[in-house]
């Protein structure tokens, strides 16, 4: 039986499309990862080719080997140093999914701007960023991988092979890429410039914790309506099985640690961007603090409407499951711009 636009739905129907979720729910749920493993898989054959090239390889760190993606532009030469830009996924992704949920944007910008891009992958699709997974008993937690270790090798591996430039090395990430992000802020800071978290706050675990050795500029991203990180803190929630996945703090909570920490103005500069896409059911707000003697910045780009999701990116999964994603900014644009204003 068909169905067309504007005609309503039967109680036939109606319940047909309820068990149809149902299932798909019950699918996910029992294999989320091989899924997104499929989703990644089929979707990245049909996204462009770039002009850049791509690396799959690794490193051995604390007898574990961990594997990362590298997209290099056209244009490096070993003989300049390029700015570097790490990409951590979410909770249940990897490397690969990662380059999916961006839509390779950054991969599109590396290539126009001549900076390096990592995809690294976590320990059995999960980082240890600082939380405690008081339900979910993934490995990275319970065994307390050491994750930022890695990320500092990884780091110093790509400064003596692609001559990476020290002072511009950049982290972002999506929802536990996010928290790993804040959690490398607090404990590389000698290392990175700047980070830009997507869907993610730091944790409670972590503030007592947090002590940079220098200013790390910060550009958080998060969705007002996200299902699973709170927007206004509190018990972190699984995509599917609701388990307890730890504490954070609220978005202004977490940008507000940071405005203290980086000595910026308490007087904020806030604008809205423009509504590109009228259809998309969301609507973008920027917070920007600024410390005008060293230039530090730390923003919140509030997005009303939006779900577990990356602005312009791709919507990995429903919008009954994870939220909207915004069509009014592109987060890999607004990222690099941020990035790129920031060197040690």
């Amino acid at each position: 039986m068909s169905v067309y636009p504007g005609r309503i739905w039967s109680g036939s129907l109606f319940s047909r499309r309820i068990m149809i979720k149902q299932k798909f729910k019950s699918l996910i749920s029992t294999g989320l990862s091989a899924y997104l493993k499929v989703m990644v898989g089929i979707n990245l054959i049909f996204l462009p080719k770039l002009s850049g090239s791509d690396q799959r390889t690794s490193l051995i760190h604390n007898n574990l080997k961990r594997n990362f993606n590298i997209h290099i532009p056209p244009s490096f030469d070993k003989s300049t140093q390029s700015p570097l830009v790490i990409a951590l996924h979410g909770r249940g992704g990897n490397g690969e999914s990662m380059i999916l949920v961006t839509l390779k944007g950054f991969n599109k910008l590396a290539d126009k701007d001549g900076f390096i891009v990592v995809y690294p992958d976590g320990i059995e699709l999960n980082w240890n960023d600082g939380r405690m997974d008081e339900e979910a008993n993934d490995r990275a937690h319970r065994e307390n991988i050491d994750d930022v270790g890695f990320i500092s090798a990884l780091i110093d591996l790509m400064i003596v092979d692609y001559n990476i430039d020290p002072k511009r090395v950049y982290v972002t990430g999506i929802s536990n890429g996010a928290i790993m992000s804040y959690r490398l802020a607090c404990e590389l800071s000698q290392k990175i410039t700047a980070i830009a978290p997507v869907d993610g706050n730091l944790p409670y675990l972590l503030i007592n914790e947090c002590s940079p050795s220098r200013p790390v500029s910060v550009l958080a991203i998060n969705n007002i309506n996200d299902p699973l990180v709170p927007f206004y803190g509190g018990e972190i929630q699984g995509k599917i099985k609701r388990v307890k996945l730890g504490k954070v703090l609220s978005a202004s909570e977490s940008v507000g640690f940071w405005v203290k920490r980086n000595n910026c103005s308490m007087v904020s500069v806030v604008t809205e961007e423009p509504d590109r896409d009228p259809h998309d059911g969301t609507r973008v707000k920027c917070t920007r603090y600024v410390n005008e003697s060293d230039g530090t910045e730390v923003i919140l780009y509030a997005v009303e409407g939006g779900g577990h999701t990356w602005p312009g990116g791709f919507q990995y999964l429903p919008a009954w499951i994870i939220g909207k994603t915004s069509r009014d900014i592109d987060a890999n644009e607004v990222i690099w711009a941020f990035f790129k204003r920031h060197s040690k």
